[in-house]
């Protein structure tokens, strides 16, 4: 029997219709119950609430915020460990909410690590495998987390996923390794992503990084930061880049995602209010 965890999406920008937060967080819902528990052992109940106060106790909250002090946004936990995570508002807000949701219910203490064949970089720029074994940190969109490899449930874009045959050691003809089928072989990232992990000879966590779609390259991350997750470590490790929620701004396609979304929340206002 799976417990079932209560996550509650809340906007505290001021700007977000109630009824814009609450068809992404049904959108979430359906993702979560319908494509991601045919691959991994979660289950969830994704609700929008108006303000925080009415968060009841065991909720995991992920907060909608206009901009963070220092380039925060992600994964945190409150002080007795508990998860929750803070998105940017920006045109991709749904995906970046939708990646938060996932990669917190698949490692809510953000330290799961996964043992896999290692990776390197040619000098041509190509991934593949190569020599010893790594222990990957478990975020199932970091790799496919730009929005180009988006999908749609209900009009609303959520982010694509990796599945556990992404640590297979060797590629199977045939074999799913993102729910959408963007990625071709285990371990692959692409342009947008990132993957990180720790390395047990170097004794530090690593990434490889295509967020800037120039070029992948394997990069240090340090040590563990002391009182913090490794993947609030990896978070700090990316201030400086872009957030998700504000890539593609001025895309044509987003855009017309955002407007359309945010219509039909004021279609549905317009409708109670009468």
């Amino acid at each position: 029997m799976k417990l079932v965890q209560r996550i509650a999406l809340i906007d505290k920008t001021g700007h977000i219709l109630d009824e814009e937060v609450a068809s992404v967080a049904a959108a979430i819902d359906v993702q979560v119950r319908r494509d991601m528990s045919d691959f991994w052992p979660v289950d969830a109940v994704i609700t929008a609430l108006p303000h925080a106060s009415l968060l009841a106790p065991g909720v995991w909250p992920v907060f909608i915020v206009a901009e963070t002090d220092d380039n925060s946004a992600g994964y945190h936990r409150t002080l007795h460990q508990q998860p929750y995570a803070e998105v940017v508002d920006g045109p991709n807000w749904s995906i970046a909410a939708s990646h938060e949701i996932l990669e917190m219910l698949v490692d809510p203490s953000g330290n799961r690590l996964v043992a896999a064949p290692a990776i390197a970089v040619t000098e041509q720029g190509d991934v593949q495998d190569a020599p010893g074994t790594m222990e990957y940190l478990l975020e199932i969109c970091d790799p496919t987390e730009d929005p180009e490899y988006a999908y749609e449930i209900d009009g609303v874009l959520v982010s694509d996923f990796y599945t556990p045959a992404f640590f297979d050691a060797f590629s199977v003809p045939g074999a799913r390794y993102s729910f959408r089928g963007v990625i071709t072989h285990p371990r692959r990232v692409y342009p947008g992503g990132y993957l990180s992990w720790w390395n047990p000879v170097e004794r530090e966590m690593q990434r490889l990084d295509y967020v800037d779609h120039i070029r992948p390259k394997i990069i240090g991350v340090g040590r563990h930061l002391p009182n913090f997750s490794l993947r609030e470590h990896v978070d700090k490790a990316m201030r400086g880049k872009v957030h998700l929620s504000a890539r593609g701004c001025g895309h044509p396609e987003l855009e017309w995602h955002r407007q359309a979304r945010r219509a039909a929340a004021l279609a549905n206002a317009d409708l109670f209010r009468h």
